[in-house]
């Protein structure tokens, strides 16, 4: 990493075991910082009056944790004051300072890595893909939704079983080089998604069966070649609190997503806060059955969600049908766009699908909002219509695609670490004070 990067040998490094739970007073205030400084997020420029007001803090409170902010960098006073109703002393609103940190984000996908610098708002700075079967790693971020630049069929074989140091350091090595194009900017952390089984609270990949990796230390890994903090997470649990700092689940008092790509996952959220379970567990629903699913599974049976709605399975259906020849799901997206009538019909049955398998998500966890992750849905309105038709009741209007359609797998890396600012703001890491 560049020098500025790296945090001091003093700072924690991102091999630490988690943190013992803290004192009543220190919960305390770790809570009124987030509600602050995420009042910032959705209301700056914001008067401090009113984010004493929105947060029921006291006005002192709220003074002293904008303060604070301030001297971390992370907000800064607008330049123009103003005034209430016309009368008194002039407000002086503060916002957030995107302009002077970044957190990167590494989304391990099975075809390639996606790695991204993201501002304090969630917004992509600069992207890179890396293929897992190039060398030369010049693939670039695409707009192409759940699967960015997937590859040809005839590599996807080549893609499993990637080497986890082999990618994590040339991840790594991406975002130095990120990093190095913006010698302004400071990075608070690093945040790493995938599919699959994640173990949030160990830094691990516990299992990925597609990529072959099991009980990979990615906490441990990346940090040793950054030397910056590193959180690691699902990918759908990921995106749920993307969705709820800077997308249309903000305000949602309960959120569940789902996540339909190469891999099939979802997540739940209540009240902010995601379910993880026993090292991380939940969301596993790859071999949930799909009520009139026709695809045989690894595990033997008929049907299974990620046996039936896979990229890959759309892809082979759709070379079956003479469209294409690879294995990128945006090519039978073009195809539909030009008019071929079968590569519609491909998508919003594959829609409808999702629809009938959110159905079953909903009626176990019956959540104010749906958000769906799948590349159909994130680029034609058919699609949209066909999974709501799915969903086939008066709940179909909170069912809603992903907020970022062009740019899905960066904010899932970036937004674990956002996550974790936004929670607990006063431990920003200390190179930025």
């Amino acid at each position: 990493m560049p020098p500025s990067a790296a945090p001091p040998a003093s700072s924690p490094t991102s091999s630490r075991s988690p943190s013992p739970s803290p004192s009543p007073s220190t919960a305390r205030r770790r809570t009124s910082a987030s509600v602050v400084l995420r009042s910032v997020l959705e209301h700056g420029p914001v008067a401090r009056s009113t984010i004493a007001r929105l947060t029921g803090l006291s006005p002192a409170s709220v003074t002293d944790y904008c303060s604070r902010f301030t001297e971390l960098g992370l907000i800064r006073e607008s330049e123009t004051p103003r005034r209430s109703q016309g009368v008194g002393r002039p407000h002086v609103p503060v916002d957030l300072d995107a302009s002077r940190f970044v957190v990167g984000g590494v989304h391990v996908a099975v075809p390639h890595t996606t790695v991204a610098l993201l501002d304090l708002r969630g917004r992509v700075v600069a992207a890179r893909e890396l293929r897992h079967d190039r060398d030369d790693g010049d693939g670039r971020h695409g707009r192409h939704g759940t699967d960015n630049g997937a590859d040809r069929h005839a590599r996807a074989d080549r893609a499993d079983r990637a080497d986890a140091p082999a990618v994590l350091a040339r991840a790594a090595d991406a975002l130095a080089a990120l990093l190095a194009r913006f010698p302004r900017l400071r990075c608070l952390g690093v945040g790493f998604a995938a599919g699959g089984w994640v173990d949030r609270d160990s830094g691990t990949v516990v299992e990925h069966p597609l990529l072959g990796w099991h009980e990979v230390p990615v906490r441990e890994l990346l940090g040793v070649r950054t030397g910056l903090p590193v959180h690691v997470d699902g990918h759908a649990r990921a995106l749920v609190n993307a969705e709820r700092l800077f997308g249309r689940a903000r305000g949602s008092r309960s959120m569940l997503h789902l996540f339909v790509g190469t891999m099939v996952d979802a997540a739940f959220a209540t009240h902010g806060e995601v379910h993880h379970g026993p090292r991380s567990q939940a969301g596993a629903i790859a071999h949930l059955s799909v009520p009139g699913g026709t695809e045989p599974c690894d595990c033997g049976r008929t049907g299974c969600l990620q046996a039936e709605l896979s990229e890959r399975t759309l892809c082979r259906r759709a070379r079956r049908a003479g469209i294409g020849e690879g294995g990128n799901p945006m090519h039978v997206v073009a195809a539909a766009a030009a008019g071929d009538p079968v590569a519609a019909r491909l998508l919003t049955e594959r829609a409808a699908a999702v629809g009938r398998a959110t159905r079953l998500l909903l009626d176990v966890l019956n959540p104010e909002t749906v958000v769906v992750t799948e590349v159909g849905i994130l680029h034609r309105e058919d699609c949209l219509a066909a999974l709501r038709e799915g969903v086939g009741d008066d709940r179909a209007a909170c069912v809603v695609p992903s907020s970022f359609p062009d740019s899905v797998l960066a904010v899932a890396g970036g937004s674990v670490a956002l996550d974790v600012l936004y929670r607990d703001p006063l431990a920003a890491s200390p190179e930025a004070i």
